[in-house]
């Protein structure tokens, strides 16, 4: 079977001369939650930008579903959740409607919220327990709470893999374990390939393969 994620002796540096990474080898297959766990500064945010097909390897290749990562036909069946500082946690906008704009990778929001839109954003919503709040701002939530709604969104598109960059980085030790738990039953329940990239493995570490 085709690996959902495949970097064979990558290396890669934004300057020559000046290696972020060399040589990183890694193979994930499909429905798998593997985590990767590395020092900060160690390059683990290069890493993921090279997987995601937004840098391309200096020497070796990396692979998406077996095609080249920068020429990944399929977007939309990757999600994200990026670093806190950079998901807005302050923005005005609702849980729903932060949830929703998860809709745009898989097409739905060219033109009105179809149906089949609206039930996979309650469905998202309901999946990571924030139906009620919902309609609530995102800046009142908790740090946890915040990064179960970003989860929410990158669901409801629908992704056949979930890469996590640093996703309890700021959220205390009671929601790092709620996190952990809700990758984990995602991962049972939908069958979605999960990376898990992080300083530490923490609270997921029993749960990883």
């Amino acid at each position: 079977m085709t690996p959902a994620v495949e970097l064979d002796d990558v290396s890669f540096g934004y300057r020559p001369n000046q290696p972020v990474l060399e040589d990183v080898a890694l193979r994930l297959g499909e429905g798998e939650f593997v985590a990767v766990a590395g020092p900060n500064g160690g390059g683990k945010t290069t890493l993921v930008r090279l997987i995601l097909g937004l840098e391309r390897p200096g020497e070796g290749r990396a692979l998406l579903f077996g095609e080249p990562a920068h020429r990944f036909s399929r977007k939309r069946t990757l999600g994200y959740l990026a670093q806190r500082s950079e998901l807005g946690g302050d923005a005005p906008a609702t849980v729903r409607e932060v949830v929703s704009a998860g809709r745009l990778a898989a097409g739905g929001l060219i033109g009105p919220m179809r149906r089949r839109d609206r039930e996979l954003v309650a469905e998202a919503i309901e999946r990571v327990g924030l139906s009620e709040r919902a309609d609530a701002p995102l800046r009142t939530l908790s740090g946890g709470q915040q990064q179960r709604a970003f989860i929410a969104k990158a669901l409801a598109g629908e992704p056949s893999l979930l890469v996590l960059d640093e996703p309890t980085t700021g959220v205390d030790a009671e929601s790092q374990e709620s996190l952990a738990a809700l990758l984990d039953r995602l991962h049972s329940e939908l069958g979605v390939t999960i990376l898990y990239v992080s300083h530490e493995f923490g609270a997921v570490e029993r749960f990883v393969q």
